[in-house]
């Protein structure tokens, strides 16, 4: 019986593709990790445990086929763990890039519960569908048979393409409508490149519109085209939109000249830096920190794409302001670890009540402790009597969260339900909402969430579409 290359845990240790220094990195947006070699892939692979009940698999939304495709790297055979990967999941080398591991499939891998070090999944399925790319296994969209159905997604972000995707496979005529001059939504404009390069999300729109989907840019829905138009022209219709409404930071001085929206900040310097467009914005310094003290308000994963941004531009010092401490954070503790050797400075257990100067020149700061559980279970942050003090900036950025819009109002739709937080309120794993025919999926549904969610919300709604416009003996087009 030949030797099994896996169960390799106890005498092989993990190891992460290799990190570019701290002091190169941070003079480019270039992914910061570098790409596995085959022998080191193969390697890595082989310390999976092969559980029989795969935790792994079952913390991940999308309930990636994991144990299996690093088997098959493992053995050599890349070929089929690619096509095992994308079974499940429309863009696994976004994921693999993107995705908070840490908190999902290797936070939950059972070989780190016993102390021997997690199976690096994120790299390998990174790895495994750039190789995919370089030998041609990826191709365009072909159906098996065309169908007369069409179906309208509004959003070209993750969700809406993940929906895509699927419906174009299955035959259906799609159109993906955007208010961007390019597709991805956030995995474009948001996410910065040295976590996800552009040409990256930028192939996998070309192979969307290589099979087949059409794409409708700069339109923004509501003032472009209506909501109603665009159901006239479809059998069914998906709102993907995303949550882009920043929540806002009050306090005195708060409306003063450079005082600056995350999206807004993010969205020029991807636009510059990634994409070379001319934004003035950015060109005039408003969007830019180049030379600037810069102060980051918030623990999330945009705040530690804000802070590591400021860092590349050039910035003076870049802090980060957020009421809790260390392990309370939302954000990614690998990526608070990055941003730590790249030189940001985070000051824990602070939260800004005001502002100084116009433009500004300071935030106005106070520190905090934790105390009782709140409703959610988390510790609440109480006020330190008497810890008042100033925090030079000359740039600070809001990077609170983001909230839904109000789409009934926008686009003049009131049959359209939404829930007290202003999401569209859908029905679990279809997506259908109160409009026949209309759909929602991904953030506009949870609120700010995860590429992962999205990509599986897309995937689930896809599903009730293709249930829901063509039982059982429906015709092909002609």
């Amino acid at each position: 019986m030949a030797k099994t290359p896996m169960l390799k845990f106890v005498h092989t240790p993990r190891q992460m593709p290799l990190k570019r220094e701290a002091g190169v990195r941070k003079e480019d947006f270039d992914e910061i990790y570098a790409e596995f070699a085959d022998q080191k892939a193969a390697e890595q692979s082989g310390r999976c445990s092969q559980c029989g009940v795969p935790y792994c698999q079952s913390h991940c939304p999308l309930h990636n086929n994991i144990p299996d495709w690093l088997k098959l790297t493992a053995e050599g055979r890349l070929q089929e763990a690619y096509e095992i990967s994308q079974l499940t999941n429309t863009f696994p080398e976004i994921c693999g890039r993107i995705c908070p591991q840490d908190r999902l499939c290797e936070g939950n891998c059972v070989i780190e519960q016993s102390g021997h070090g997690t199976v690096t999944i994120g790299a390998v399925e990174k790895y495994i569908t750039d190789t995919a790319w370089e030998e041609g296994w990826v191709k365009p969209i072909t159906p098996s048979e065309e169908r007369r159905e069409s179906v309208g997604i509004i959003g070209a972000g993750p969700g809406g393409l993940a929906a895509a995707d699927y419906l174009r496979r299955a035959g259906l005529q799609v159109t993906v409508y955007d208010s961007h001059d390019r597709a991805g939504g956030l995995m474009t404009y948001g996410i910065p490149g040295f976590k996800l390069e552009k040409p990256v999300v930028m192939r996998r729109n070309e192979q969307l519109e290589a099979g087949g989907v059409r794409f409708v840019l700069n339109c923004r829905v509501g003032e472009d085209m209506s909501f109603e138009d665009i159901r006239e022209q479809h059998d069914a219709v998906i709102i993907a939109t995303g949550v882009y409404k920043s929540r806002d930071l009050k306090g005195p001085g708060s409306g003063a000249k450079g005082i600056v929206r995350a999206i807004d900040y993010l969205t020029a310097s991807n636009r510059a830096s990634n994409f070379g467009d001319d934004v003035p914005e950015f060109k005039s310094g408003e969007l830019n920190a180049d030379g600037k003290r810069v102060v980051v308000i918030g623990g999330g994963d945009t705040a530690m794409d804000c802070v590591r941004t400021a860092i590349r531009q050039g910035a003076t010092s870049v802090k980060c302001l957020y009421r809790r401490d260390r392990a309370n954070m939302p954000g990614s503790q690998r990526e608070v670890a990055n941003a730590e050797e790249e030189g940001v400075v985070f000051e824990w257990l602070t939260a800004p009540v005001g502002f100084k100067g116009e433009p500004v020149e300071g935030v106005l700061a106070q520190k905090m402790r934790l105390g009782l559980p709140d409703a959610t279970g988390r510790q609440s942050p109480e006020v330190i009597e008497g810890s008042d003090y100033e925090e030079p900036a000359d740039l600070v950025i809001k990077a609170l969260g983001f909230e839904a819009e109000e789409l009934p109002t926008l686009w003049g739709q009131p049959e359209l339900e939404v829930t007290r937080w202003g999401t569209v309120k859908a029905e679990f794993t279809t997506g259908r909402t109160s409009l026949p025919g209309v759909y929602a999926v991904g953030d506009i549904v949870r609120g700010a969430s995860l590429v992962v969610w999205a990509i599986r919300d897309g995937r689930d709604c896809a599903d009730a579409v293709l249930g829901d416009l063509a039982p059982a003996g429906a015709i092909a087009a002609e």
